[in-house]
């Protein structure tokens, strides 16, 4: 019989328990044979439905409601906004433009705000390029600021 490492080989194990008598039985035990059962009647699986929040707008708009894009006549003009401030630093201009609502945007060169696009910001003006209307002289709006 050999040990190594603390480890009984398997011939070691079977030649050890034959010389005290107890051989290793041959095979394992067969486990008890399954009973049939009987096959339960088969039901469809409840559909489980989630609950929804409702949600309070406490006079606000709902966020989760799909927001109407108005154009045309019945949405923001650039004419009708006003410029309140610009803001300069080393790398950036920006635009403080006031809505007749009285909402604020901050734009840049580039952005959008109802039917125009800020092309400029001056010193003391920005320049919009809108859609062409028919009859109008020019595709730009310059808003100015107020002077005091």
């Amino acid at each position: 019989m050999r040990v190594h490492q603390g480890v009984l080989t398997s011939v070691g194990l079977a030649v050890m328990l034959g010389a005290c008598g107890n051989a290793p039985p041959s095979a394992p035990p067969k486990p008890p044979a399954a009973q049939p059962v009987a096959a339960a009647p088969e039901t469809p699986p409840a559909e489980i439905v989630p609950a929804v929040p409702k949600y309070d707008p406490k006079g606000r708009r709902d966020p989760f409601e799909t927001l109407e894009v108005r154009e045309g006549s019945g949405g923001l003009t650039v004419a009708a906004t006003r410029l309140t401030g610009i803001v300069r630093s080393n790398r950036v201009a920006l635009a403080l433009v006031e809505a007749p609502d009285g909402i604020g945007y901050i734009l840049k060169p580039g952005d959008t705000l109802g039917d125009g696009r800020l092309l400029e910001i001056g010193s003391d003006s920005v320049v919009f390029v809108v859609a062409p209307k028919t009859g109008a002289p020019s595709n730009r709006v310059v808003l100015r600021l107020a002077t005091n």
